[in-house]
């Protein structure tokens, strides 16, 4: 089993358990909840094949789907964001950029990975409430679930990756 292999397998689970047992308990003003469990399609590396991203962006979204009882949401917004993945990294990503590039504010610049986590946790949550509401009658509640979720979701990656990258830094 390759060291990638299992550093995203880890990844995976510790984001799952956290986002089942303490995100999925916050509603800020009862509709917005953070779905942290997109951190783990946000950190994948430049040439990771988008056979690989697309299974493991589904099997993210079914095993989410399964501990949190939403029905496939999660399953097709977690495997579109991961066939968007490597075209909205490339956008962001230093045009030098190795093969083995991982985003981080680290290696693409502060303001590049907001903007990078900021569009995939938008399509993550958009396609995540507009299937849950499923009618635009209360289109604001949806609108605000969708932009309170992403922000909320993309400070919480930032302070995730400030953690994580620091730690790294002082190895």
């Amino acid at each position: 089993m390759s060291s990638t292999f299992l550093i995203r397998l880890i990844r995976l689970f510790t984001t799952l358990i956290f986002q089942v047992l303490v995100f999925n308990n916050i509603h800020l003003f009862g509709y917005i909840t953070p779905l942290v469990i997109g951190y783990m399609l946000v950190c994948f590396h430049h040439n990771t094949s988008r056979t690989g991203l697309l299974v493991w962006g589904f099997v993210t979204g079914i095993l989410f789907d399964i501990f949190s009882n939403t029905a496939g949401m999660a399953s097709a917004a977690c495997t579109l964001m991961a066939m968007l993945q490597p075209t909205i990294l490339n956008l962001f990503a230093p045009r030098d950029a190795s093969e083995d590039f991982t985003p981080s504010f680290l290696s693409m610049g502060f303001f590049n990975y907001l903007t990078y986590v900021l569009i995939l946790m938008f399509l993550l949550h958009g396609v995540f409430y507009l299937l849950d509401a499923f009618t635009l009658v209360e289109w604001s509640l949806t609108i605000m679930a969708i932009f309170g979720g992403t922000i909320l979701t993309t400070l919480i990656i930032i302070f995730i990756e400030l953690l994580v990258r620091s730690k790294k830094r002082k190895k």
